[in-house]
């Protein structure tokens, strides 16, 4: 087994998402950039390219520019995840923010006195849209989009989505407090009347705020981030340190990505968008269970029990491989990969995965370093599940978060 140290100086018991780097959407299971902030100075990482194969909303770039580091690469296939990552590490001008905002405000109105302008909008398409809003917010919703999308300038416009994004979820019928798509109590619904144009320029407003205090003088002219939409591919030996922190599982278990981006998603134009949960690792469930490696006797424990999860677990863990494959080939020699995980339960087996990804990496000519342990306190997931779907019966999901840090020795 690899070696595992506990290291408190990783818990940032107290600090929040929010103590450094405010993000500007909210996002599930963001990393804590004071985590990679201090894997990276406690590595000596002053320079060089930084890659995050699975970015989300751009944590471990927030954590490189607080390191001095000034060109970062990103991967996702969730549009909304990239849509975050651009906004927040793309450097624009207050001053031409605040000037549209103020034309998109006065657009709006203008539009709005007209009553029979509505009718000439394309209705969006949203699957059924009657049941996640009503009629009066879908109107508000369809009219701010298609003032923002007669924005010129496509960053500005780009940053302006962001507190659309959010109005979308605050202003539909979903449970704001999960992840997962549910629908409000029919009694609330009642009482749920928000002004979606009144919320969108407060979100604006907030969004301005946060970018204008924390990322504007942060990123200047040598400041490159390229975040792009796609699974990451192998590029030969380019990246100097990969910090990153993958899904914990497959989305449909675990966190689910897809179905909290659904609704923006599909605001954003997204005609997939309830089809990214099965995009994202693990989403096609193996034909096998895996038979070698770390992880095989657990997954075996997980088959005698249920075969049908032990092939879901399967299908993450082959799938995490191939990626630590594509990864592992894109770093050069004497480079740096830090994985930040949790080791998941299923069917009571507690997976291993910090020890996989060891594995993965030696494996690929890495050789492990260090795994820390910390305290998981202070990251937006469900503490308790309930995975036989028996009311009351719950379990811990995950309490703990390793660092697996690896150098590639070889070529």
């Amino acid at each position: 087994m690899y070696q595992v140290i506990r290291n408190k100086k990783y818990d940032f018991m107290g600090q929040s998402y929010a103590s450094i780097y405010p993000n500007l959407h909210k996002y599930p299971a963001t990393m804590l950039p004071q985590i990679g902030i201090e894997v990276l100075n406690e590595l000596n990482v002053k320079s060089g390219r930084l890659l995050d194969p699975y970015c989300g909303s751009g944590s471990s770039f927030a954590s490189g520019l607080e390191c001095g580091l000034t060109e970062m690469y990103g991967y996702d296939i969730n549009p909304l995840a990239v849509l975050i990552s651009k906004a927040r590490f793309t450097k624009i001008s207050i001053n031409k923010i605040i000037e549209t905002k103020k034309e998109l405000r006065s657009n709006i109105y203008e539009f709005l006195k007209d009553e029979t302008n509505i009718e000439k909008l394309k209705r969006p398409q949203i699957t059924n849209i009657d049941y996640w809003f009503s009629k009066e917010v879908t109107n508000d919703l369809t009219i701010i989009k298609y003032c923002i999308e007669q924005i010129q300038d496509k960053n500005i416009r780009r940053f302006f989505l962001i507190p659309f994004s959010e109005t979308v979820r605050e202003c539909s019928y979903t449970r704001n407090n999960e992840f997962k798509l549910f629908r409000m109590k029919s009694e609330d619904i009642l009482n749920f009347n928000p002004d979606a144009i009144g919320v969108y320029f407060k979100k604006l407003e907030d969004a301005i705020f946060l970018y204008s205090n924390f990322y504007f003088p942060k990123l200047d002219k040598n400041i490159n981030v390229n975040v792009q939409y796609s699974t990451f591919q192998s590029q030969n030996e380019y990246f100097d340190i990969v910090l990153t922190s993958p899904p914990y599982g497959d989305s449909r278990t675990t966190v689910a990505y897809g179905q909290f981006s659904t609704l923006s998603n599909e605001w954003l134009g997204i005609n997939y968008a309830r089809k990214i949960d099965g995009m994202l690792m693990g989403g096609v469930k193996s034909k096998q269970n895996i038979q070698n490696g770390i992880i095989a006797d657990y997954i075996s424990e997980i088959s005698k029990i249920d075969n049908k999860r032990s092939l879901d677990v399967s299908a993450f863990y082959n799938d995490l491989d191939l990626s630590i494959k594509e990864v592992a080939k894109s770093i050069r020699k004497g480079g740096k990969s830090i994985y930040i995980v949790g080791n998941r339960t299923v069917k009571n087996v507690k997976l291993p995965t910090d020890q996989f990804v060891a594995e993965k990496f030696e494996e690929n000519g890495f050789k492990h370093l260090i795994t820390y342990k910390r305290a998981l306190s202070n990251k937006s997931m469900p503490r308790k599940n309930s995975p036989t779907n028996v009311t009351g019966r719950t379990v811990s999901t995950m309490l703990w978060e390793y660092i697996v840090m690896c150098e590639k020795i070889t070529v």
